[in-house]
Order: C-alpha cells, then sequence, then structure tokens
C-alpha cells in the first residue's frame, strides 16, 4: 500500500473524543498514530460521522477541527483542518457558548425589531 503522508506518524495509544453537532454528539475514540498534520483513530464499535468534527485529546490539551481522509469499519484517517489553537474547550463550555449566541441573536432580532417599529 502507497504511504501518501507528508511525515511520518507515532505511534500512540491516547484516549480521545469526537464531537460533532456543536459538540451535542459525542463518541470516545482511541488515536492510534499522530502526527503535526493528522491521525488514525479507532473505536469499539462502527460508527457514522459526518466528514468534519472536532477530535478532542484531553492528556495533549488539544481540540482540532478534522477531516476525514479515509474509512474502514471502526477506524479512520483524519487529516487536521486549520491551525492548530492548542486549548481543549470542555464540551460545557460549547454548550454555554452556543446559548449565549443563541441569546445574542435573539437580542439583536429584538433591538432591530424595535428600531424598525419607532420608525
Amino acid at each position: 500500500m502507497f504511504d501518501r503522508r507528508m511525515e511520518r506518524r507515532g505511534r500512540t495509544y491516547l484516549g480521545g473524543q469526537v464531537a460533532f453537532n456543536n459538540r451535542w454528539s459525542t463518541f470516545d475514540c482511541l488515536v492510534r498514530n499522530l502526527s503535526q498534520n493528522g491521525a488514525r483513530i479507532e473505536f469499539a464499535n462502527p460508527v457514522f460521522l459526518p466528514n468534519e468534527f472536532d477530535l478532542i485529546i484531553p492528556l495533549k490539551g488539544n481540540s482540532r477541527l478534522v477531516r476525514v481522509v479515509w474509512k474502514q469499519a471502526k477506524a479512520l484517517g483524519i487529516a487536521f483542518v486549520g491551525t492548530d489553537t492548542g486549548t481543549v474547550v470542555p464540551i460545557e463550555l460549547a454548550h454555554q457558548i452556543r446559548k449565549l449566541k443563541k441569546e445574542r441573536d435573539m437580542l439583536a432580532q429584538r433591538v432591530r425589531d424595535l428600531s424598525e417599529s419607532a420608525i
């Protein structure tokens, strides 16, 4: 099999978590190898995931947006998308951020409605 990776991946055995749907949906996974550009992750059971999702590796203190490169029954090859933020955003915090953004949008709409009715 031809390996198209730009750099060598180091073997790992790290617990991880896949999060999508604004971090409302999660699956535990195992990060089997890791490089600066991507990783191989494995699951206990076959899973259906979107083509892009967040990969959280708590032990590394890392949370990254990833894109699926290849799929097997219980494993995925992923590439990291964008830049590394270097921080893990806990799921509870992600929920709180989503709630605050929704409240902000509702308040902005209310201001627009009041501005239009004042005219």
